[in-house]
């Protein structure tokens, strides 16, 4: 039982990020042809495309990362944390130049223009503990980096959530730009937390 409720997490987890890594592939491509509301955001072009592009990207790559049988593969592991991390920082850094433009007002503003640099922020250190060779600590961080790559999925399942509440879409959105991401950070904090004893012990 033990081992398959870690497997049904996970196959969840990569079935979510791989639906809407999909969707973004579909839309980043698109983006001349959406709708006028979609460009209210004074830089949609060409931000937009680039955010869609480098989330969908980092939430397909980095839902395999954490697979034993990827990690194994160190020179398979080590490109695509290349790419996942380059995907973040793309995607984190036009998702910050967003926040600026949107429509949404300033409380979306600010939610979403801290979930920026903390995406990349929390990459960064991933990838500099990597390169540092302290695997425990860049497994820490990875796992922050990726709970809020997974913000694209928590926005998705939230908004139509919210809106068969009785929420107007405005109001769930501008939600969106908070719990998005703070529950699924905290969520991998106690994850993270809860693991190093068990690390400790084990070793």
């Amino acid at each position: 039982m033990t081992r398959i409720l870690p497997w049904t997490g996970w196959g969840l987890l990569a079935f979510l990020s791989v639906g809407v890594a999909g969707y973004a592939w579909y839309f980043a491509p698109q983006i001349q042809h959406l709708s006028p509301a979609i460009f209210g955001n004074l830089f949609a072009r060409p931000w937009l495309a680039l955010h869609a592009g480098g989330a969908g990207t980092a939430l397909m790559v980095g839902a395999f990362q954490f697979l034993p049988a990827v990690r194994r593969r160190r020179t398979l592991h080590r490109w695509l944390g290349r790419i996942y991390a380059t995907s973040c920082i793309a995607g984190g850094a036009a998702g910050f130049i967003l926040a600026f433009g949107t429509t949404a007002g300033p409380v979306a503003a600010v939610g979403f223009g801290l979930l920026a640099p903390a995406w990349i922020y929390t990459t960064a250190q991933g990838w500099l503990t990597a390169r540092a060779r302290r695997f425990d600590a860049h497994r820490r961080w990875m796992i922050r980096s990726f709970s809020l790559t997974f913000a694209a999925v928590t926005l998705r399942l939230y908004l139509p959530i919210g809106v068969m509440s009785g929420l107007t879409f405005e109001q769930i959105y501008v939600a969106t730009a908070w719990i998005s991401w703070i529950p699924n950070l905290l969520a991998a904090e106690l994850y993270i937390r809860r693991a190093a004893p068990r690390a400790s012990a084990a070793a």
